[in-house]
């Protein structure tokens, strides 16, 4: 059986659960604790062996090891063709992955940032990630036009940018009505079963923390 490491808030491992969930297959889900100020901790060894980098999301499947959420979809789109997570026309499925890789190296750098400059989220240099998140929105607000998803079909380019934008909503990048359409489609995912389940952990550490969890999911 496939075990998949994942973490309470983990973007990325979240995304990879979220994405076995739609593929319907059957897997061993092991989370990884946080610690009060969000670290990884204590260490998974499996993690550690694994991935250089120190976390998660990492899968094993028999003598298969890899991580990175990225990889993981790739893995899984191989390993279980339907239903198709990646568009299936060549240029299409292009988009989509570009959207994929987008989400994750430049929307979600500004929401890094803003965790960093929680000790001055209303100074300017917060003031300029809302700006640069904005900004995305807006691209994507394009991108998305009159589609239900933003490469056409249900995609992982979905739910990579779902996930990133959570975030960016935990650390007052906003959603807003100047972008009605990404509004909507943020509620068709919130929806969506699989979506549900993956993000289950991080919505009860929230609350369990003390913490707010973003309207959007409740």
């Amino acid at each position: 059986m496939i075990k998949l490491f994942s973490g309470p808030l983990s973007l990325f491992g979240t995304k990879a659960v979220i994405a076995a969930v739609e593929k319907g297959l059957e897997f061993e889900l092991v989370m990884v604790p946080f610690n009060a100020d969000d670290r990884y901790e204590p260490k998974h060894p499996e993690v550690l062996r694994i991935n250089p980098k120190r976390q998660v999301p990492v899968l094993i499947n028999d003598d298969l090891e890899i991580y990175d959420s990225t990889q993981i979809f790739e893995y899984l789109e191989t390993l279980c063709p339907e239903p198709a997570l990646w568009p299936k026309d060549v240029n299409t499925g292009a988009t989509a992955r570009l959207l994929e890789h987008q989400a994750d190296e430049v929307y979600f750098p500004h929401v890094l940032q803003l965790m960093m400059l929680e000790h001055d989220i209303d100074g300017p240099e917060a003031s300029a990630a809302r700006d640069a998140a904005e900004r995305y929105y807006q691209q994507m607000e394009v991108q998305l036009a009159d589609q239900d998803y933003l490469a056409g079909s249900y995609s992982y380019a979905d739910i990579a940018f779902y996930m990133a934008q959570l975030f960016g909503e935990r650390k007052t990048a906003l959603l807003t009505t100047a972008t009605p359409g990404l509004l909507r489609w943020r509620d068709t995912m919130t929806q969506r079963k699989a979506v549900r389940e993956g993000v289950a952990p991080l919505i009860n550490h929230l609350r369990v923390s003390g913490r707010p969890v973003p309207e959007f999911l409740l």
